[in-house]
């Protein structure tokens, strides 16, 4: 078995990766019954994603470019294990986090410290890691003093920081991001921007979404640019940019 540090060796394979969704047009029997009896269709099916496939290496910054509906965010959700795809194949080595959605894997009736413990150990922490790290877990989220508090209290800006925080504290290998640092404020965002670039300099890799355009610049060396389920551009982050936004991506 491989060493986890091994830098030869690629972080995240995506070989030949289809996916498809089927939409519904019908929102009950009756519907259904009636579309049938009209000879509608009562179903359509969407390809999220279409032979998807390229390689990031230890240490890489990739942003995953693309305008809305590019496949972006079902890209992230097949790393992360949220979703399985229909062909090909999806690897990755060593330990993944990922930030997808604000709060995921947050329980409402729960304060912050116990979600933090919750969320930590569906990160993969155990209990003596994330008690090592509690303190700058919840000093790198500026919440301590709503810490026992219960987290449907919480506004969206108090998920994002404890959520991201929680994560980069893990023990990580791959990092990915999608979207939530655009709920934090600005010098939240300007915090974590710093704390990516720390992680990358360490050698972490990171798969970041986003449509701010400063940020990913900023924090990717390589950028990743999907167009109608598919990739049409792999390079520098800033040609990645310019083809984006020159063909409309």
């Amino acid at each position: 078995m491989p060493r986890t540090s091994d830098p030869a060796l690629p972080r995240i394979i995506i070989d030949s990766v289809d996916k498809t969704f089927i939409l519904r047009h019908t929102h009950s029997f009756k519907e259904s019954f009636i579309a049938k009896l009209q000879k509608k269709k009562t179903t359509t099916s969407f390809s999220a994603l279409s032979d998807i496939g390229f390689t990031v290496h230890e240490g890489e910054s990739v942003a995953l470019l693309g305008y809305n509906g590019s496949g972006k965010s079902t890209l992230l959700k097949l790393i992360s294990g949220v979703m399985r795809p229909d062909s090909g194949r999806i690897l990755t080595r060593g330990r993944v986090a990922g930030l997808i959605e604000v709060g995921a894997g947050f329980h409402p009736d729960l304060s912050g410290r116990e979600n933090v413990y919750l969320n930590a150990a569906i990160l993969g922490m155990n209990k003596d890691e994330i008690d090592r790290r509690f303190n700058d877990i919840v000093e790198f989220s500026e919440i301590g003093e709503f810490i026992d508090t219960e987290v449907k209290h919480y506004s969206s800006g108090m998920f994002v920081r404890l959520a991201f925080s929680v994560a980069i504290h893990t023990e990580l290998d791959i990092l990915l991001v999608d979207e939530v640092l655009a709920v934090g404020d600005a010098p939240f965002r300007e915090k974590c921007k710093q704390k990516i670039q720390e992680l990358t300099d360490h050698g972490k890799t990171m798969l970041v979404v986003s449509h701010d355009v400063d940020m990913v610049t900023q924090v990717c060396k390589r950028g990743i640019v999907l167009r109608d389920g598919k990739v049409c551009f792999d390079g520098a982050v800033n040609d990645a940019v310019a083809s984006m936004q020159g063909n409309g991506a």
